[in-house]
C-alpha cells in the first residue's frame, strides 16, 4: 500500500466516520461506532474500494490515532473531531496540565479576539499539549499562529476538559480571558 491510498483512505474515512456517515448510507452509534462490514459495503457503493487490512493499516499506521477498531474487530469509528449530531462520545472528564495549545490560522484571529475559542461545526474546542503539534494543526488552514491556553485556570474555574483517547484535549469553549497570543513568535517557521 503506497502512502496516497492511505492518505485518501484516512481522509475518505475522516469524512465519514466525523461528519457525513449518511453520505455512504452509513449508521453511527452515539459513541460513534460503525460496524466495518457496512463501512466496506457503503463505500463499494461510493466507487471505493475498501478491505479489512486497508482499514487496519490506515488506523495502526496513523501518528495521529484518528481512528480506533473495537476489541472485538468489528466496529471502528473516529476518536474525536465529530460534527454530525448522532454522535455524542462520552469522554472521561479530566483535569488538564496548566497550560494547552491552539493551533489555527492567522485569518481566524479577528473573530477569536471577539468571541473566544467555539466549538463551531464540532463538538469540542481542540487543544493541544505541546507547541509542534499546535503549529501543524495550524498549518492546515493557512499561516499558523500558536494560541496559549491557561487550561487548569479554566478547570478551576469550572470549565470541564476531556482527552480523547489520542491525547487531543477537548473543551467546549475557550473565553478571551484564557487565551494568550504572546507565542506568535512560533508561527510558520520553515523549519519546522
Amino acid at each position: 500500500m503506497d502512502t496516497k491510498q492511505l492518505n485518501e483512505t484516512s481522509k475518505f474515512l475522516s469524512y465519514v466516520l466525523r461528519h457525513e456517515p449518511q453520505a455512504i448510507g452509513l449508521q453511527l452509534d452515539s459513541e460513534g461506532w460503525a460496524d466495518i462490514e457496512s463501512l466496506i459495503a457503503g463505500a463499494a457503493k461510493d466507487g471505493r474500494t475498501l478491505d479489512i487490512s486497508l482499514i487496519q493499516t490506515v488506523v495502526s499506521s496513523s501518528d495521529k490515532k484518528r481512528f480506533s477498531i473495537s476489541d472485538d474487530g468489528q466496529r471502528i469509528r473516529a476518536v474525536q473531531g465529530h460534527s454530525t449530531a448522532s454522535v455524542n462520545l462520552q469522554h472521561v472528564e479530566k483535569e488538564p496540565p496548566e497550560l494547552l495549545y491552539h493551533g489555527t490560522a492567522t485569518r481566524f484571529l479577528e473573530s477569536i479576539l471577539q468571541q473566544g475559542l467555539i466549538a463551531g461545526s464540532r463538538h469540542h474546542v481542540h487543544l493541544s499539549q505541546d507547541i509542534p503539534t499546535a503549529i501543524a494543526v495550524g498549518q492546515r488552514y493557512g499561516k499558523p499562529v500558536v494560541l496559549k491556553i491557561e487550561a487548569l485556570r479554566m478547570h478551576q474555574q469550572g470549565f470541564k476538559f476531556f482527552q480523547a483517547e489520542n491525547g487531543v484535549w477537548l473543551t467546549n469553549h475557550v473565553p478571551m480571558s484564557f487565551i494568550h497570543q504572546d507565542l506568535a513568535q512560533y508561527s510558520a517557521r520553515s523549519d519546522l
